[in-house]
């Protein structure tokens, strides 16, 4: 798990995210997108995302800024999306996140390092 730093239209927020290599897609959750201005039910976009429950259409959002390990993107998409109850993080820190820096995920201690 890790934080992040978040900020839409009208607010921030520093979500707790889970790293999750198999996510082709960051995701936040609803309420946290609504806090800071970037509404989920005003979304043009939507993207079909697989779940563990089955197949979801999510809506899709842009964040002024997202910034997690020291690195900021402007404009980033985001996918809304409630993790199921019981699930104590804010969303996932996906693929589309952190193929955009060069990452260095230490399985054996659990480090991670950015360049």
């Amino acid at each position: 798990m890790t934080r992040a730093f978040v900020e839409g239209a009208n607010g921030k927020a520093y979500p707790k995210l889970l790293l999750d290599t198999g996510s082709a897609y960051t995701i936040l959750s609803q309420e946290i997108l609504e806090f800071i201005g970037s509404s989920p039910a005003t979304a043009a976009k939507r993207q079909r995302i697989i779940t563990g429950s089955g197949y979801e259409i999510v809506p899709v959002v842009s964040v002024k800024r997202f910034n997690c390990f020291g690195k900021a993107l402007k404009g980033f998409p985001i996918l809304g999306h409630t993790l199921p109850f019981g699930v104590y993080v804010d969303g996932l820190l996906g693929m589309d996140f952190l193929s955009s820096f060069d990452i260095e995920i230490k399985t054996q201690n659990g480090g991670i390092v950015v360049r």
